[in-house]
């Protein structure tokens, strides 16, 4: 579904005469009108040079549409930056991680005279125009064209926890952006590609609200296309393992045994393939043991990895058997990957893969798993935690939950980050302010790895496995 919205903010402006009639909303048709009482009465006017910066309240998905009267240069050039983050849209190319990959974000254009334009296809919420040369410009509106799923959920959170339910709706906002198009998308301003490791929070969330789509069907399908059995999805080891537990939760979750059953070939071909990379002494011969970012430069990689394969070909297993279909060589595979235990040093991502892959932890695992609360979760496999957690002590599971994805919301955030460490809340601004003298800038300040400072996404699909988890354990919350 398109939406057209009006800004609910002007954070700043200068060299603008009635910048506040941009929150008024005309007529969606350029207006030939030239009388300067009207003029001045009802529009926004640029004089000389200056630039507006615009808060639409909420992350988006899309662009803007401005709508312009009399131009006395006919046109003028103007910069436009968006930004998921207010100091995102103030910065340049290059400053504290800012570019315009995937989806691009700062540029130049042209304004012209008695025009209806539409600019842009990113995730943002707010928008910096900067008019890069003397001007007299009437603009009418400048609105914000979003894209998002419009679909009637099966499942909303309706307790009384105000935490808990504003968690739920801005968890749901990041799936709904994230899906708005043909397929399911990691990110709306980065990276916009079907990562298939990142749609199994992705899935449950969805399915959880909307049940059985062909929209995940599509993306797991087309995923599977683009990568013959030689080579890994996304050129990922662990991602291919993803794509099973994938396809078979959600055959499991909405009884979607037709399409389960046209990827059974596949699936016994990626299961042929595991096992010529697993040893007869159960070695993960893998280049590369990915779990998830935080994890990339631990020790805990490789034991992440083996739960990650235990959890797939049990799950394969499980399908198989439901299908009428032969598990002999995923049995095999699995007597292999059993031989090595699962030894975590630190990581509660992979304490709580280790959960899902055998179905318990020792007690020293889980002390490690609830030390600290919040610190040490990440977005992509809070859901994996949480329940980990949760399989001894719900509450706790709650609090932390609450602890973790609010804090989120206390900086400002209308969707979930692509990560989040807890310890980079301490003195920080929130995202739709700037901030002040010794504080830090949550967005551009933070991120690791391949998201640093205003490259990391802050509305990323992964981070909403926190829906389900509030649907399994809703009873427990007060």
């Amino acid at each position: 579904m398109k939406q057209l919205l009006l800004p609910k903010r002007i954070v700043k402006a200068q060299g603008v005469i009635n910048a506040k009639s941009l929150k008024v909303k005309k007529p969606l048709q350029v207006i030939l009108r030239r009388d300067e009482e009207w003029i001045y009465a009802t529009n926004a006017v640029l004089e000389g040079k200056g630039y507006i910066i615009l808060d639409f309240g909420k992350e988006m998905s899309g662009g803007i549409r401005i709508i312009t009267g009399k131009n006395e240069l006919a046109q003028s050039k103007i910069r436009v930056r968006f930004g998921e983050s207010l100091t995102e849209c103030c910065s340049s190319i290059g400053d504290k991680g800012a570019t315009n990959d995937h989806s691009p974000r700062d540029f130049e254009y042209v304004l012209p005279w008695f025009a209806d334009i539409k600019i842009g296809g990113t995730g943002f919420r707010f928008v910096r125009i900067d008019y890069l040369e003397d001007a007299f410009c009437v603009i009418q509106n400048i609105f914000c064209e979003n894209e998002i799923l419009y679909k009637t959920a099966l499942y909303r959170y309706s307790g009384k926890d105000k935490r808990v339910s504003d968690i739920f709706e801005t968890a749901k906002r990041t799936i709904d952006l994230c899906s708005a198009g043909d397929y399911i998308w990691d990110g709306v301003k980065r990276d916009r590609l079907v990562w298939i490791g990142d749609m199994h929070p992705e899935m449950l969330a969805l399915v959880t609200l909307y049940g059985r789509m062909d929209k995940i069907e599509r993306s797991l399908e087309f995923v599977r296309d683009q990568t013959p059995l030689n080579e890994w999805m996304n050129g990922i080891t662990s991602y291919s393992l993803w794509w099973m537990i994938i396809v078979a939760d959600y055959c499991f979750n909405t009884g979607a045994y037709d399409f389960a059953k046209k990827q059974v070939e596949y699936m016994k071909g990626l299961i042929n393939r595991f096992d010529e990379v697993t040893g007869d002494d159960g070695a993960l011969n893998h280049s590369w043991f990915f779990v998830d970012w935080p994890t990339r430069d631990s020790e805990d990689g490789e034991a992440g990895v083996r739960a990650i394969n235990i959890i797939a070909v049990k799950k394969v297993i499980e399908l198989f058997s439901s299908l009428g279909e032969d598990v002999t060589a995923a049995k095999k595979l699995l007597s292999k990957l059993m031989i090595k235990p699962i030894v975590v040093k630190k990581m509660k991502q992979v304490i709580a893969l280790k959960y899902f892959a055998l179905g318990a932890l020792s007690d020293d695992e889980y002390d490690k798993l609830i030390d600290g609360g919040a610190k040490g979760l990440s977005t992509f496999m809070s859901y994996y935690i949480l329940k980990a957690i949760a399989y001894k002590d719900p509450v706790k599971a709650i609090e932390i939950m609450k602890e973790y994805y609010g804090a989120m919301l206390d900086l400002g955030a209308t969707t979930f980050f692509e990560d989040f460490d807890i310890e980079w809340a301490k003195n920080s601004c929130r995202i739709d302010k700037f901030p002040k003298k010794g504080q830090t800038d949550i967005h551009g300040d933070f991120g690791a790895h391949c998201y640093v400072g205003f490259r990391h996404s802050l509305c990323h699909g992964w981070s909403s496995g926190v829906l389900p988890f509030i649907k399994e354990y809703e009873d427990y919350i007060e």
